[in-house]
């Protein structure tokens, strides 16, 4: 009686079509001024060799981002995909943070009902009379 080891794989495992790992990073949204495409900056700290003090690298990557829309100063996760365009090999995934929406002026929304004053900014050289044409 010779036992044989069970080399059949498991019920609804498959060793030989495996999902294929793609590289997955954090970054911050930097800007969102094309249509379906973001640039999202990933830092990182690297040790340098010598005198062995962190520095911080970072590297700008083009993501396609069609259905999140996420806004500059968001924290989201992409992850590396076929090649979509020239530049573009990323999809975000997921938005992990969304950032502060920072209003200047609220005289720039419509409907605050607020008026801001404006100020008044004096004339270059106003105490020298003004020049003759001649």
């Amino acid at each position: 009686m010779s036992s044989t080891p069970n080399t059949q794989p498991e019920a609804g495992v498959s060793s030989t079509a495996a999902e294929p790992r793609h590289t997955r990073k954090v970054g911050t949204v930097v800007s969102n001024k094309m249509e379906k495409t973001v640039v999202v900056e990933v830092s990182r700290l690297v040790k340098h060799e010598r005198y062995g003090r962190y520095q911080k690298k970072s590297a700008r990557f083009l993501a396609d981002d069609r259905v999140l829309k996420a806004q500059p100063g968001d924290t989201v996760e992409i992850e590396e995909t076929r090649p979509l365009s020239a530049r573009k090999r990323w999809r975000v995934t997921a938005i992990v943070t969304k950032g502060r929406v920072a209003v200047s002026d609220t005289a720039d929304v419509p409907g605050s009902g607020k008026k801001v004053a404006e100020k008044k900014v004096p004339a270059k050289n106003a105490s020298r009379p003004a020049r003759r044409a001649s």
